[in-house]
């Protein structure tokens, strides 16, 4: 959501912004509704006010024995002049909210231009890809060839974009989001939480989900929609209430199931995890002052960085142009992990910051020691990581020749001494 008085104050400065987004300029529909809006709330109040004081008329006549139906006429046609004014503001007010919830977030200053992925900006690279001297498979090859990945009987119950890992695999799995977990929360400061996976419709507007993305979703007969990540429910733990400023930072940190309908992606990675309709993830959200949510931006893309530091996986970060945000972002990193299978890096983390728009749709405030006024908080969230991608990267990068998997020295205490994992007995 957007603040009407910055746009007020700013409407050169907020078509430039949208522009940066690549769309139409906007402050001249917005203002107009504005005025139009409050237009008929100065109507509305006027009429009340008259309406009050024709009412005590009105009395004093009566009271006097004096004819009273002029006043009373009026007073009639003041309580129908201000029920169309009532249906005229709610109606302004109502396409007002709707197009400040339709429009994307505001970019910072240092956010690149350009239309898509081709213009994000490297801005480092850090470990080597090793050398193999073989032909390195893509992940699902060396998964189903162990025979501990199985989409064809997922497919059978659930369709396509979905898998079955099984023994060493689903160990492996649980092993990652076990290590990250105990990273964020041992060294990287963040509480741990096990959040609902269901959630109303409040939550996921609160984050930007709603109503634009709803295609995306899955959703209940009865009323929820599944997560698409677990930023949903953690960030909304700051929903209507207004916080201390001593309360903050908060940061939190799970490990949810997620689920997308992908409705954007058809025929993108068909085969194998990549982009799946559930997957897990272990993310990590921030809940900050304003004058820190640059410096938070900066250490949650660090801590992501760490994990795959730890594991010894070449990545790479970006800094997202203007075209290939989110929805919510101010500005966004995205770490790409490298697959040899692929030969190329993909996306495993990305880092928002998203300033104060997810706090206005959810009405997230604090207030500072012997101030009357609230502010509202800024929100991040970052991917600590993708666990399913994680686990894409290490097989494809500690692969051997024999198609067996090392396990990697960070993970071989969550693995119950297995080192080597082979195929299935």
């Amino acid at each position: 959501m957007h603040d009407l008085k910055f746009i007020r104050e700013n409407p050169d400065a907020f078509d430039a912004a949208m522009k940066m987004r690549g769309l139409e300029p906007q402050a001249s529909v917005i203002l107009s509704l504005d005025e139009s809006r409050r237009s008929a709330q100065t109507r509305m109040q006027d009429m009340q006010s008259r309406r009050n004081t024709v009412s005590k008329e009105v009395g004093q006549r009566k009271a006097k024995g004096e004819d009273a139906d002029d006043l009373i006429a009026e007073v009639q046609a003041l309580k129908d002049g201000l029920a169309q004014a009532e249906t005229e503001e709610r109606e302004h007010a109502e396409k007002l909210d709707g197009l400040l919830c339709s429009l994307p977030n505001l970019p910072f200053e240092d956010v690149p231009f350009g239309a898509d992925e081709d213009d994000n900006v490297e801005i480092r690279k850090v470990g080597n890809p090793k050398p193999f001297s073989f032909d390195a498979k893509e992940h699902f090859e060396l998964g189903e060839a162990l025979g501990l990945m199985d989409f064809e009987t997922a497919a059978t119950m659930s369709g396509a974009r979905f898998v079955i890992l099984k023994g060493a695999l689903a160990r492996l799995e649980r092993a990652l989001a076990n290590f990250m977990l105990d990273t964020h929360t041992g060294m990287n400061g963040y509480t741990e939480a096990i959040p609902p996976f269901l959630v109303r419709d409040n939550a996921v507007f609160g984050t930007g989900q709603l109503p634009k993305f709803s295609e995306d979703l899955f959703h209940t007969d009865n009323g929820f929609w599944l997560i698409p990540t677990a930023e949903v429910p953690l960030t909304n733990t700051a929903a209507e209430k207004i916080w201390d400023e001593t309360d903050l930072p908060m940061r939190y940190t799970a490990w949810t199931p997620c689920f997308r309908s992908e409705a954007g992606a058809a025929g993108k990675d068909t085969r194998g995890m990549i982009r799946q309709h559930q997957f897990s993830k272990v993310e990590m959200v921030s809940i900050v002052h304003p004058d820190k949510s640059e410096e938070e931006h900066e250490r949650m893309t660090a801590c992501a960085e760490g994990i795959l530091q730890a594991l010894g996986l070449p990545y790479r970060t970006v800094v997202l142009c203007t075209g290939d945000m989110g929805f919510g972002a101010r500005k966004t990193y995205d770490i790409e992990v490298w697959l040899p299978g692929q030969d190329r890096y993909r996306e495993i983390s990305s880092c928002s910051n998203c300033g104060d728009f997810q706090a206005r749709r959810m009405k997230a405030r604090f207030r500072s020691a012997g101030e009357k006024g609230t502010r509202f908080v800024h929100t991040l969230n970052g991917s600590g990581l993708a666990v399913g991608r994680t686990l894409i990267a290490v097989l494809e990068n500690y692969q051997n020749a024999d198609g067996t998997i090392t396990v990697p020295e960070a993970l071989r205490g969550y693995m119950g001494g297995i080192e080597v994992i082979g195929a299935a007995g």
